[in-house]
């Protein structure tokens, strides 16, 4: 045989190969937004390994509407429709299914015809500072945390709709049909209209045990149920994608919905490449979430003292955690640096700038409720400062480094919460999200706590949403069999812990000036 001949049948044969590959891949798109920016992702199965690729990214901010905070809903919805047909020029139109992931507790409202009742509220509006308290008198913090086992948050969707009650303005009584972001804006694309538990689980309106809508709750506090949608399981198939969508994108039409995880931190959890016994995870981003995932919920006096929550996950599982502000410290700091043209500092100078920082030159309670709100954080922190008897940061770099020790000291003290709550011991904490990227926040959270890190994967919110689809589509059987291919697919990076003595001293500060905080903390509800 000449030699051509050999390298024409080695080829046919390699090119052979590949075409069974591409013939076994199965593509998933993922659409994710979170507070700051939504991306559309698409995940690539080939039996063994996921590979992603990013090929659309947008921008968001909420609207200033008539001294309120709303979302411009359906932008994001075109938003999605431009992911979908990204997705489709990447993949020549192979895709087997999408899913919509958001942030939680956030809703709107539809009419009769399907048509919405104007701007959707953003979580930060400061309408529920009057609700929350409200809802509290008329019911009883104990009597919702023992239905519902979430804990008190101002923003979450029970004090959003008794705004609405509370103004009276025809808004509850002209709607038939509530559904959270991620349900509407996946129903925008196609399939039919839903409500997914994970989601909903967000909201304060739901039994906990017995994972259903909370009837009587609602009903007290003058919420119509009749706005309420059957909740749906993660993984459910909700429909196909409409024709006009399959007309404006190119997608195929056989290319299914799938409602994921659609709250973000409940697809990030499934994403976890952990296994056995003993450890935590902590989901990174504008929103720090540090928890451990249950088969129940835990719902008595000291998980409410606590104020830990139960929130849905895949699988069954409970998503036990704490709220902490998370990143958005840093992202508030950066928005106020940003000059009248637009020009911000990247986040990667302002992180090297606070490693360059003298360590523990002033510590915050990131959870401190004036920093809830947009607008004015330098500001902010040199008050708590100033009302804690400390010297408030003097450079870019202090500001950022005082904002990232402080966060790690809120993940300690969590920590020390989620084990006495659950009466085990914590050995080592799982870091995924957005949050990753920060090598020196990673650093710092394994320091404070005193355990070893394990940073990974970055999009571990889309890896989830993916996961879901592929139960949907039966390509893997369990979230354990998904979680395995995860740890295959993506390193993980350790991180040690050391200087306990000086972090010891820091925790000791941070829980004194959190106390002390207590009296002289005026809400500070300023927009720009």
């Amino acid at each position: 045989m000449t030699v051509w001949k050999q390298q024409f049948i080695r080829g046919a044969g390699l090119m052979a190969k590949k075409t069974t590959q591409a013939s076994k891949t199965r593509n998933y798109l993922a659409l994710d937004l979170g507070a700051e920016s939504g991306r559309g992702i698409v995940g690539r199965f080939d039996g063994k390994k996921i590979k992603l690729e990013e090929v659309y990214r947008f921008g968001h901010t909420p609207l200033d509407y008539n001294g309120t905070l709303r979302w411009d809903v359906l932008v994001m919805a075109l938003h999605l429709r431009n992911a979908l047909a990204a997705a489709v020029a990447k993949t020549s139109a192979s895709l087997a299914s999408l899913g919509v992931d958001t942030w939680g507790v956030d809703y709107v409202l539809l009419d009769r015809n399907d048509d919405l009742l104007g701007y959707p509220f953003h979580y930060r509006d400061a309408r529920t500072d009057v609700s929350m308290p409200a809802v509290w008198k008329e019911v009883g913090k104990e009597a919702i945390f023992k239905v519902t086992g979430l804990q008190f948050q101002w923003f979450n969707t029970l004090y959003q709709l008794f705004a609405d009650v509370l103004a009276g303005a025809g808004r509850l009584e002209a709607a038939r049909t509530m559904m959270f972001m991620p349900d509407f804006l996946g129903w925008t694309l196609g399939g039919e209209k839903s409500c997914e538990y994970t989601i909903a689980s967000t909201s304060q309106m739901l039994d906990a045990r017995k994972r259903t809508w909370a009837r009587s709750l609602l009903r007290s506090l003058g919420i119509p149920d009749r706005i309420l949608m059957p909740l749906t399981q993660p993984g459910t198939v909700t429909g196909r994608l409409h024709a006009d969508v399959v007309a404006a994108t190119g997608a195929p039409s056989a290319m299914k919905v799938v409602a994921p995880g659609c709250h973000d931190t409940a697809s990030a959890v499934a994403a976890v490449p952990a296994s056995g016994e003993g450890w935590a995870y902590l989901s990174s981003g504008t929103w720090s979430l540090l928890g451990a995932e249950l088969a129940e919920p835990i719902i008595n006096d000291a998980v409410m003292a606590e104020n830990f929550t139960n929130e849905g996950g895949l699988a069954g599982t409970i998503r036990f955690l704490k709220n902490i502000m998370g990143l958005w410290l840093v992202q508030e700091l950066r928005r106020a640096w940003t000059d009248d043209a637009g020009n911000a500092p990247d986040y990667a100078t302002l992180t090297r700038e606070a490693a360059e920082a003298r360590p523990f030159g002033s510590i915050v309670d990131c959870n401190w409720t004036p920093f809830s709100r947009p607008g004015q954080m330098p500001e902010k922190i040199v008050k708590f400062c100033k009302g804690t008897g400390q010297q408030p940061p003097a450079t870019r770099g202090e500001y950022v480094r005082c904002a990232l020790e402080s966060l790690a000291l809120a993940y300690r003290q969590a920590l020390e919460a989620l084990e006495r709550t659950q009466g085990r011991r914590i050995d080592r904490i799982h870091i995924v999200g957005g949050g990753t990227k920060n090598l020196l926040l990673n650093q710092l959270a394994a320091d404070a706590c005193g355990r070893e890190v394990l940073a990974g994967p970055e999009e571990a919110t889309a890896l989830g949403n993916i996961l879901a689809q592929m139960l949907a589509d039966k390509k893997i059987k369990s979230l354990g069999e998904g979680r395995r291919i995860i740890a295959a697919s993506f390193s993980l990076k350790r991180y040690k812990p050391h200087d306990s003595a000086a972090w010891d001293d820091a925790y000791g500060r941070y829980v004194k000036y959190q106390a002390k905080s207590v009296k002289f903390a005026s809400r500070i509800c300023s927009r720009q």
